[in-house]
């Protein structure tokens, strides 16, 4: 499978803004792909997008998500700057001097960035003790604006979106670094396999449907829009790198467990042998502070086996990086488990 067109699509995919509750824009972009391969995606009234792509009997999904994490206007301060709340878990740490872009609901775009409260070290002896939160971070905008009023004359008002801007890259060691690679990574990964699956260069041994959600990062992405015959579910989502886990960059992560219990046994067994016997660099771990769309699909009441795979990715909900070999070896695990038969 081609990794290059996976990091293509990706890249793509993160420089389209898609916050949590504001993706109609990426899944217009999945709608057009998906067609121009010669599919016909459908999205549904939540606004997932699901794409029959081949094969027959026992049903198989495979998931990912295109919500981001992200902000929203809460107040207008008197002094003309904003206060925002969270959408979804962005670290307030990693937002701290984060360009940034303010939507509004007549989609007038205003760029800006997050400081922290008197930010500079030459005035403020406290800087480097100061709690990083909502209540102490704010976004100036690039606008010349000195009160409530000069905001509310641009047409900013709260509720309205704030994007983080991604800061893309990727190097020529491999490494891709960006913020939303969980899971735009995923997604560049599916729109990859459906490609390879037109091209007759991968043969479903199943009847195949790529998902993607759109509100994963506050969790209910995958409770409704899954096909109702699926048999099983593999969550292809952001692999954890970190203290403690096994998993490197360079791997595919095979999740045994995260918050909300163990993956299917047997479907996890499957995945892991299928690893040893195809030699795919793989790490299996639990992840303690994670969950995922199979969680969501199975408190809606599907009745499915469920696992949950990802390139490793470091510093999550941050600005995260992986590495193209751990794309190759993901979509390498994602091609064996749809043809086994």
């Amino acid at each position: 499978m081609n990794v290059n067109y996976a990091v293509e699509m990706t890249t793509n995919l993160l420089s389209i803004p898609s916050p949590t509750g504001f993706t109609h824009n990426v899944t217009d972009y999945l709608l057009s792909t998906l067609t121009a391969m010669g599919y016909e995606p459908v999205r549904n009234r939540k606004g997932s997008v699901s794409c029959c792509i081949g094969g027959e009997g026992r049903p198989l999904a495979l998931a990912a998500h295109v919500d981001t994490l992200g902000l929203m206007v809460r107040e207008i301060k008197a002094n003309g700057r904003l206060s925002f709340a969270l959408l979804g878990g962005p670290s307030c740490q990693a937002v701290e001097t984060e360009n940034v872009t303010v939507i509004t609901r007549e989609n007038k775009q205003y760029t800006g960035v997050v400081e922290l409260q008197n930010a500079s070290v030459h005035v403020n002896p406290d800087l480097e003790d100061t709690k990083r939160d909502i209540k102490t971070l704010e976004i100036l905008l690039d606008e010349e604006v000195a009160s409530k009023e000069d905001v509310e004359k641009l047409g900013i008002a709260n509720g309205d979106i704030v994007a983080l801007d991604p800061r893309t890259r990727v190097t020529e060691s491999g490494f891709i670094r960006s913020r939303f690679l969980d899971d735009k990574l995923s997604a560049g990964m599916l729109l990859e396999l459906a490609r390879a699956v037109k091209a007759g260069e991968v043969k479903p041994a199943r009847k195949l449907t790529i998902f993607f959600s759109v509100y994963e990062e506050v969790g209910h992405g995958a409770s409704t829009g899954l096909p109702q015959d699926t048999e099983d579910l593999l969550v292809v989502d952001m692999g954890c790198v970190g203290e403690g886990l096994s998993c490197r960059e360079q791997q595919v992560s095979i999740c045994a467990k995260d918050s909300s219990g163990p993956y299917d046994y047997s479907m996890t067994t499957e995945l892991i042998q299928l690893c040893k016997k195809h030699g795919i660099d793989y790490a299996v771990d639990i992840y303690p502070r994670y969950g995922s769309d199979a969680g969501t699909a199975l408190r809606a009441g599907h009745d499915i086996r469920y696992a949950l795979i990802g390139a490793g990715v470091y510093a999550s909900h941050g600005y995260e990086r992986s590495h193209k070999k751990g794309v190759e070896n993901t979509l390498e695990l994602i091609r064996r488990y749809v043809e086994l038969a």
